[in-house]
């Protein structure tokens, strides 16, 4: 159907359709007195025609015509505007009629001819209402198909941006994957010390409530917060690892510089710009007596401070409770008070995996437990990880080091 011209509800529109003529004028005459505007036609091929032209509140036919019945003609009115209310005018009406009328034509009312004009204007007046309430039903529905399109718009661009969103998430989860494999090849204990940090941060990110993004960002630093020691002599990071203090200054300068790298090297993470901030600033201090960049108090992100506190502990060579109480020692100078309460709550359920240290195949000791496989170099295996070390053990190590040379440095638990 043509969109049509919307029919004016304080002035309504009426057609009438009669083969006779002077039933048409009577009829135009009597609404016309009621205000009404008239459109007739003695033809109703002629008046489906002025249908397709312009919109009518009411169509009143004729039943008895000769090019087609009433109740033909309203039905092809009901195919041209749908919202139009029919009245049929009849000199007879019959319960044929009435029945097709009923099965085959939507009539709001009969009228027998001739009408009285109270009559007349009394049915075109309930039929203008009943239109006024169809194009509101209408309106209400058109309405209604709009929002559920809107809605489901929408519900599509969410479910395409949540696939999006899953996606890169999955490759961001890669990268971080790919990191820490990375850093666990240069450096096996790396690995370990990363795993133990992100499960401190996660811990303490529940106690605190940390919202979803912020949680993500801490946890992402807290895999790759060493990531710039891969630019670090491993020997260097073994002796800094075991005392800090044997370090001479060139030593102290370069392991200093590794949060800066680490800053740099997380730069894939283009989404998540603090990652690189708190990788930076993990090694700052309360009282400025951090590194890099001597920052203090709320120069320090506050990520950071909980991901300072999560490397301090994890990473300790003294023991569970010496640790701790080390960290409280310095609460309020070099640690967030906050955060060490944070660590402090979420220990007790906290299941760290074990430290591992470097050793060399001559620092090898009855008693130690492989923290990783060993392996030769044609790849077969010699020992598996969590093998206990003993004399034998030992001694096959170094044997098979004589014959084909094993890595420079075996990693076993603390």
């Amino acid at each position: 159907m043509a969109d049509l011209p919307q029919t004016d509800i304080a002035t309504p529109h009426i057609l009438v359709v009669d083969d006779d003529p002077s039933v048409v004028v009577l009829v135009r005459e009597m609404l016309r007195s009621a205000n009404y505007e008239v459109t007739t036609a003695v033809d109703p091929v002629v008046a489906l025609e002025q249908l397709r032209n312009r919109s009518f509140a009411v169509v009143l036919s004729d039943h008895n015509m000769p090019q087609m019945n009433g109740l033909e003609f309203l039905n092809r009115v009901s195919q041209i505007q749908p919202l139009a209310v029919h009245i049929l005018l009849t000199a007879f009406l019959e319960l044929n009629l009435v029945l097709d009328a009923i099965n085959h034509a939507d009539i709001y009312r009969f009228l027998v001819k001739p009408c009285r004009r109270e009559e007349l204007v009394g049915a075109v007046a309930a039929a203008c209402q009943r239109y006024q309430s169809n194009c509101r039903e209408m309106a209400l529905r058109v309405e209604a198909a709009t929002k559920n399109e809107q809605l489901a718009r929408r519900e599509e661009q969410n479910r395409h941006l949540a696939q999006i969103n899953q996606a890169l998430e999955q490759n961001l989860q890669q990268c971080v994957e790919l990191c820490v494999k990375t850093m666990e090849t240069f450096l096996p204990g790396l690995g370990t010390r990363a795993r133990r940090v992100v499960v401190l941060c996660r811990g303490m990110a529940d106690v605190l409530q940390i919202p979803v993004e912020q949680r993500q960002v801490l946890e992402i630093a807290a895999w790759l917060h060493d990531i710039g020691l891969v630019n670090v002599p491993r020997d260097l990071i073994r002796r800094w690892q075991e005392s800090a203090n044997s370090l001479n200054k060139a030593e102290e300068a370069l392991i200093r510089q590794h949060p800066v790298v680490g800053e740099e090297l997380s730069n894939f993470v283009a989404h998540l710009k603090e990652v690189g901030s708190l990788i930076r600033a993990h090694h700052e201090r309360l009282d400025g007596t951090g590194y890099p960049d001597g920052l203090r108090g709320d120069q320090i992100p506050k990520l950071a401070l909980l991901l300072a506190v999560a490397v301090a502990y994890a990473e300790s060579n003294l023991d569970g409770r010496d640790s701790i109480s080390e960290i409280e020692a310095k609460r309020g100078s070099a640690y967030d008070p906050e955060a060490v309460r944070a660590l402090l709550r979420c220990l007790p359920s906290a299941v760290l995996p074990r430290q591992q240290t470097g050793v060399l195949l001559a620092e090898l000791q009855p008693g130690m437990v492989l923290a990783g496989a060993v392996y030769n170099s044609q790849g077969m295996l010699i020992l598996p990880e969590g093998q206990v070390l003993n004399e034998a053990w030992i001694a096959k190590l170094k044997a098979h080091d004589r014959i084909s040379p094993l890595n420079l440095m075996l990693h076993v638990y603390r």
